[in-house]
């Protein structure tokens, strides 16, 4: 016999299971990109300017965040957004507000937006 609109096999009275969406890929930071950025992150947590991190894997970006407290904002998010790659870059620099800062394709080059700049000493 056939299947019903139920779900069940009328034949061996089975339950037969409901197709499941396939799980859409997560985008991540890889290795090398991961100790580019933690490499940046320990020097301005030296420097007492941040204070705490959040890594998100969506399905269209990865997105490491940092914080001065962990109650607020993020002050800053590196966002690795592989569809924009042929476009403006795959890495991007925004602030809390959502500006972008900084684009391009190589990532130890758009972090230096973040790097401390030298004061002048008098």
């Amino acid at each position: 016999m056939a299947e019903t609109d139920t779900g069940h096999d009328s034949a061996n009275g089975a339950v037969l299971p409901f197709p499941l969406a396939a799980p859409r890929p997560r985008i991540m930071f890889d290795r090398r990109e991961l100790q580019i950025i933690l490499r940046l992150y320990g020097v301005m947590v030296a420097a007492g300017e941040w204070r705490d991190y959040a890594i998100d894997m969506l399905s269209e970006q990865a997105v490491f965040s940092v914080f001065r407290r962990a109650s607020e904002m993020p002050l800053y998010r590196i966002a690795k957004t592989p569809r924009n790659a042929r476009k403006q870059g795959i890495y991007s620099v925004m602030t809390a507000d959502g500006r972008i800062l900084k684009r391009g394709q190589d990532l130890t080059q758009v972090l230096r937006i973040l790097s401390k700049k030298p004061k002048l000493v008098t």
